[in-house]
Formats: C-alpha cells, sequence, structure tokens
C-alpha cells in the first residue's frame, strides 16, 4: 500500500512544540513536570494544572482503535489513488485519555474494527525545507 495520504499530500508544520513527536521516531507525548499530567497534541500550558514546564515521555505505542471511518469518496484530486482507506482514532494503551489519530496500513478498509489492536510505525517523508518527518501511523498488533 502507498503512503497515505498520498506523497503531495501537505505535511503538518513543524514547530517548537511538535518537533520531537513528528522527528523521533518515537512516540513522544508532552507531560507537564508540576502536576505530571501527559497530553496530547502538545500545548504551551498544561491543561490540568495550567503549568508551563514540560518534558517529554514515551509511549510503548500500543494501543485499541476507539474509533475509524472508511473514506470512500476522495476529498481532494490528490486522495483518489488512496480511498478506500480508514483514519483512525487510538486509543494508547499506558496513556488511555491520549488518543491519537492515523491510519492503518497494510489491512484492508473493511477489516479495521473497533476495538482492534494496533501498534504505531513510522512512515518516513521528507518536507520541503528538507527536514525528515516520521508520520505515526499504525498495523495491526499480534493478539
Amino acid at each position: 500500500m502507498g503512503r497515505i495520504p498520498p506523497e503531495d499530500w501537505a505535511l503538518p508544520m513543524i514547530d517548537a512544540l511538535n518537533e520531537d513527536f513528528f522527528t523521533a521516531g518515537r512516540l513522544l507525548l508532552q507531560a507537564c513536570r508540576a502536576c505530571s499530567a501527559v497530553q496530547h497534541p502538545p500545548e504551551h500550558v498544561c491543561r490540568s494544572c495550567q503549568g508551563a514546564d514540560f518534558e517529554s515521555r514515551e509511549s510503548v505505542g500500543t494501543g485499541t482503535v476507539y474509533s475509524f471511518t472508511v473514506a470512500h469518496y476522495p476529498a481532494h484530486p490528490s486522495l483518489s489513488d488512496s480511498v478506500p482507506y480508514a483514519a483512525v482514532l487510538v486509543e494508547l494503551d499506558d496513556y488511555k485519555h491520549v488518543r491519537l489519530t492515523g491510519n492503518v496500513l497494510d489491512v484492508e478498509p473493511s477489516e479495521v474494527a473497533i476495538g482492534m489492536r494496533v501498534r504505531v510505525v513510522w512512515q518516513e517523508v521528507q518536507d520541503a525545507s528538507g527536514q525528515m518527518l516520521k508520520i505515526p501511523q499504525w498495523q495491526r498488533a499480534e493478539a
């Protein structure tokens, strides 16, 4: 299966808050040093205590499909070769309140189901500035 989204699709804009998430090749989440709350996406202020001092915590990168949708219609012409595809919302095993989006690779969209076990994989793509990004996607995990 090719890259979802396709090669010419817009990539995330990298900034100081999300650079580690998109470049480390590890599932790094933002954790507040004051209260230990873990949040995603990263923000300037902790949602739990309004602290502003953060560190990174690494997730094991496994989870369960919490919700999903199957796109059958190409909402943009460059998606024509990608449909149908399944976009999922994954609840992480080690941070249950954190849910990440992505695509399930190498699984037919009709096989994706709520409760399906998945693990993170990385799709490497170079952005316009030449920086190598590692986009988190999902694969079916062994039961």
